[in-house]
């Protein structure tokens, strides 16, 4: 949804199914999010924040013009009301936690833009319904990860939903709302698992997220030239495909539609008549191809005890809880009798304080510059031309996955 182009043709697709009740999630316009993110980091370093700011009201207001000729009109409003509230809010700040400011600032482009959406929808002559998120996807206050309480999320989705008469609903992904109806998020490309969420809670036929991708594919285009379409895939292998790094899919999203029985469908918005990917419980497919997650800027830490003592589950539970604290997540790891490896994605304030909170009572060395490769059925001669000319730093294998922390060979 990056401009107001890509508004017209949702409304093409939404055209397709007239008839059926639907709830549309939302999620940014364009680079909005990052925008925002440069906002709150401004912001944090007293910088010309509002400048920044203004910039993203003045962005949404031409993609609006373009989509509605008056000048008056809800969505208008609705832009004013949201950029008073923000700007106001940071005016006011009494110096609060960065993660909380964040989640106060950062999901108004959610909110932007399912504005516009639905304003356009309803001048298309749909029968459509803006509906907040905060109102109905309840949460605890673990700013920018926060976590879902489902009961409450059920009983207030389920309630809302009885309620509306109209065919369209549309609200937004990434946020929710914690207690004292303060906004939370649910983490980054959190859209997603809000789809999951909303169906989840509705018992929904099926979902579909709608990407610029022809549909789940076997490798990312960036790194592979030659890539697959998996046209349908398991709830467990897309699971598996998510966590290990496939950026397609969030890695939240799959479960509550598994634990209902919802197939969820991975298409093309700029080729929409296309089948895409389906992802149900079928597993019929799930080994026929390979599938390849790159992920570079990863650093391997390795963790010792200083007093030449081995490296038990009493040490590695301790070192468990210093990465839970810093939120830091563990990409791969193993033991050996002396040291605990593991390796992260490249964060550096964070692995700093994690190196600070263990070095009084481990010895902590890392590399940085590394790239993770994951191989979901993989064969030997694959994996041989792909680590040609690379140095292989860590290895693991099972029967259907391999993975590999590596450098380019000097």
């Amino acid at each position: 949804m990056k401009d107001a182009s890509g508004v017209r043709n949702l409304e093409e697709i939404v055209s397709k199914y007239k008839g059926q009740k639907l709830c549309i999630v939302v999620s940014a316009m364009g680079k909005t999010t990052n925008a925002l993110e440069s906002v709150v980091s401004t912001f944090a370093q007293a910088g010309d924040w509002r400048f920044e700011l203004n910039k993203i009201f003045e962005f949404h207001q031409s993609q609006l013009s373009l989509l509605l000729e008056e000048t008056e009109n809800d969505a208008t409003q609705a832009i004013g009301k949201i950029k008073h509230y923000a700007f106001t809010f940071l005016e006011q700040d009494q110096g609060s936690d960065y993660a909380f400011l964040y989640d106060q600032i950062v999901p108004i482009g959610e909110l932007l833009s399912t504005k516009i959406i639905e304003a356009y929808l309803r001048k298309q002559g749909h029968s459509s319904l803006w509906t907040d998120a905060r109102k109905l996807v309840h949460t605890d206050n673990t700013y920018r990860e926060a976590k879902v309480d489902w009961p409450k999320s059920e009983e207030q989705i389920s309630a809302f939903w009885e309620q509306v008469e109209e065919e369209i609903v549309v609200t937004q992904g990434f946020l929710g709302g914690g207690d004292h109806m303060r906004m939370t998020t649910l983490g980054r490309e959190g859209s997603d698992f809000s789809a999951a969420i909303f169906a989840y809670c509705l018992n929904a036929e099926f979902v579909t997220i709608w990407k610029d991708v022809p549909g789940m594919l076997n490798a990312d285009p960036k790194y592979f030239s030659n890539t697959t379409l998996l046209s349908n895939i398991s709830y467990r292998e897309a699971i598996e495909l998510s966590y290990y790094g496939a950026s397609v899919i969030h890695p939240k999203t799959i479960k509550p539609l598994e634990n209902k029985n919802i197939p969820l469908k991975v298409k093309s918005f700029v080729e929409p008549d296309e089948e895409g990917t389906l992802i149900d419980s079928n597993t019929q497919l799930d080994f026929e191809t390979p599938s390849y997650i790159f992920q570079d800027n990863q650093v391997l830490i390795s963790i010792s005890s200083r007093d030449f003592s081995f490296i038990v589950e009493q040490h590695i539970s301790d070192i468990f809880n210093s990465f839970a604290k810093h939120r830091l997540k563990i990409q791969t790891m193993q033991n050996s009798a002396i040291s605990f490896s593991v390796s992260v994605k490249n964060e550096p304030e964070k692995i700093k304080q994690l190196i600070e909170d263990l070095k009084d009572r481990y010895k902590v060395l890392y590399n940085e510059g590394l790239e993770l490769l994951t191989i979901r059925h993989f064969n030997e001669k694959i994996v041989e031309e792909l680590i040609r000319e690379k140095e292989v730093l860590l290895e693991q294998k099972t029967r259907h996955t391999l993975r590999l922390l590596m450098r380019t060979s000097q």
